[in-house]
């Protein structure tokens, strides 16, 4: 069974998004086997200046990568990336799987976004929409995402 790893910055403050977050992680269960790697943001001044992002990103780079494995395909969340429609997502991820990866990790980064050196890690840039959504709405809706790209894969009926 592949694997599915959402590696994220920061935690879920609001109960409902935790819940929406748990519901699918359970659906992806049936098709994947799930991890998830929550990491805590770095913190950063007030007003930060551009070296600050960067210094934070460096080290938010560092602990997404140690969570990487060399063998994984790595997608990175980011505004630059590619949109994808859900049937060639599920083609991306069942590609992966019948190609011999066993894992594919889902990196979303801070509010500041994610490190060069992540995003050039990255097999796949991806991105969700040309719109801005709150940092913890994006994941709710990436975990949905992959659950209907396995849905997609297994041929079921939940997207129409």
């Amino acid at each position: 069974m592949l694997k599915i790893k959402f590696i994220v910055m920061g935690s879920l403050n609001e109960k409902h998004w935790r819940d929406a977050c748990d519901e699918y992680k359970k659906r992806l269960g049936g098709s994947f086997q799930v991890t998830e790697v929550q990491l805590k943001e770095v913190p950063t001044p007030k007003n930060p200046s551009d070296k600050d992002i960067a210094a934070t990103l460096d080290r938010e780079a560092q602990m997404i990568m140690e969570n990487v494995s060399p063998r994984s395909c790595l997608v990175a969340m980011c505004v630059e990336g590619k949109q994808l429609s859900s049937p060639q997502l599920a083609e991306f991820v069942d590609s992966r799987a019948t190609g011999g990866v066993s894992e594919i990790c889902f990196v979303i980064g801070s509010s500041h976004g994610l490190s060069d050196k992540v995003k050039k890690a990255a097999a796949l840039k991806l991105s969700m929409s040309a719109l801005t959504f709150p940092h913890q709405l994006a994941r709710v809706m990436l975990y949905e995402a992959v659950y209907r790209a396995g849905e997609i894969i297994k041929g079921s009926h939940y997207h129409k």
